[in-house]
């Protein structure tokens, strides 16, 4: 399995909204994309505006198709500017 991460760090104006979209984001996800088993959005309870999330797809080609889904470029488009700080990691799952 193919999994990601990613943290974001989101200007405080912006938050509210971001959510919205990341939250729609991550549910048209594993609507849409066979290849997508889990993405799960998290807040962080004692950094207002930090989100973490954590992605599972069956490969990484899975992956490359969700960044060039029309909803995803969408939603990378519109939250783009209200995201202060991102960082992505890629992992390889090894269990269970």
């Amino acid at each position: 399995m193919h999994v990601v991460t990613v943290v974001f760090t989101i200007h405080a104006a912006h938050y509210q909204a971001f959510m919205q979209a990341m939250v729609g984001n991550a549910r048209t996800s594993l609507q849409d994309e066979p290849g997508c088993r889990q993405f799960d959005v998290c807040e962080s309870p004692a950094q207002p505006g930090k989100v973490f999330l954590y992605e599972v797809y069956d490969s990484e080609a899975d992956f490359q198709a969700h960044l060039a889904a029309p909803h995803f470029l969408q939603f990378n488009a519109l939250t783009a500017p209200w995201v202060s700080e991102k960082a992505v990691e890629i992992y390889r799952r090894a269990g269970p």
